[in-house]
């Protein structure tokens, strides 16, 4: 019999949230929390692909590097995003081996290290709009910007930050290796913040970037890849919502691939929020995808049975 799979993506913040400081043990246990949540999952008959964000912990990382700086060379962006895919890697795997143990779940996690490849002639290489890392003052921006070719921004009076580009995932390396390990039973953690981006230099070899890939497009693509049956995107919300914050918001509980594009271009779903979702959901959608789920963590057990958060199919 065929084996379902789902992937499930779901921010950073589900690990470090705005209002904790960010100690580890605070990491270990909201990483327990997100795994006794992913079990639900497991025990539906899926077998499961995670992919995480990494905002808050790549940026706490970056802060590190420039209060060190003076005494250890700093690490560039792209050899941060792998650090942190290594360790919210091992929370998640602890975590998630320690609950399947719990709920006698013979299954293997394994955490892969990813490679995202971007285009090199990404439009948003000329355009850099993603801030990352501390707060700068005018002088050390000026020296970074001089020295390292940064873009900086002056950021609502509170100091500078640099930007880099937020370019769209075009492959991912190792693809097979993920495919290979779910199909064959394992819980595979995968694409931490997107993955690493990485272009093809003119020599044909791959090569780092510092940039930004959002996490709900390299989810997208590797559910395609895979061929996952479930594509699950948590979010802070119980359901995607049409005029969202206004009086007359309303929850939507199933829309069609038309349907989400009518809406995209009538402004419902902004670029800082629920846009990069639809627009993952919809290339998932009309490259192959069953069917995609958005919910927030809370409703996600209710959502599997159909009694929460909207879902987006080829067709109504």
């Amino acid at each position: 019999m065929k084996r379902k799979i789902a992937l499930i993506a779901f921010g950073g913040n589900a690990i470090l949230p705005d209002n904790q400081r960010g100690l580890q043990q605070e990491q270990m246990k909201n990483a327990q929390k997100a795994a006794r949540l992913m079990i639900h999952v497991v025990k539906k008959g899926y077998d499961l692909i995670l992919v995480h964000g990494n905002g808050p912990q790549v940026g706490n990382l970056l802060i590190q590097m420039e209060e060190a700086a003076n005494k250890i060379p700093p690490f560039s962006l792209e050899i941060c995003d792998a650090m942190t895919e290594g360790s919210m890697g091992f929370m998640l795997e602890k975590a998630l081996i320690n609950e399947l143990r719990k709920n006698s779940l013979d299954k293997e996690v394994a955490t892969i290290i990813t490679q995202v490849v971007v285009d090199k002639n990404d439009p948003a290489f000329q355009n850099p709009t993603k801030p990352v890392g501390p707060f700068y003052t005018q002088y050390r921006a000026q020296m970074l910007a001089r020295q390292k070719k940064w873009k900086m921004i002056e950021d609502a009076g509170r100091g500078y930050r640099k930007v880099v580009p937020s370019p769209k995932p075009i492959d991912i390396i190792p693809k097979r290796i993920i495919r290979d390990l779910v199909h064959a039973g394992k819980i595979v953690i995968c694409a931490g913040g997107g993955g690493i981006p990485v272009i093809l230099n003119g020599r044909g070899l791959f090569q780092g970037v510092e940039a930004v890939i959002d996490k709900d497009y390299a989810a997208s693509l590797i559910a395609r890849e895979v061929k996952t049956d479930l594509f699950i995107i948590l979010t802070n919300v119980e359901k995607v919502y049409l005029n969202y914050g206004k009086p007359d918001q309303k929850p939507i509980e199933r829309m069609s691939v038309r349907e989400a594009k009518e809406y995209l271009a009538q402004g419902q779903f902004p670029e800082g929020s629920m846009g990069p979702k639809i627009k993952a959901a919809i290339e998932y959608i009309e490259n192959g995808g069953k069917e995609v789920l958005i919910t927030s963590a809370t409703y996600l057990k209710a959502a599997l049975i159909k009694r929460s958060g909207t879902r987006i199919i080829a067709s109504s």
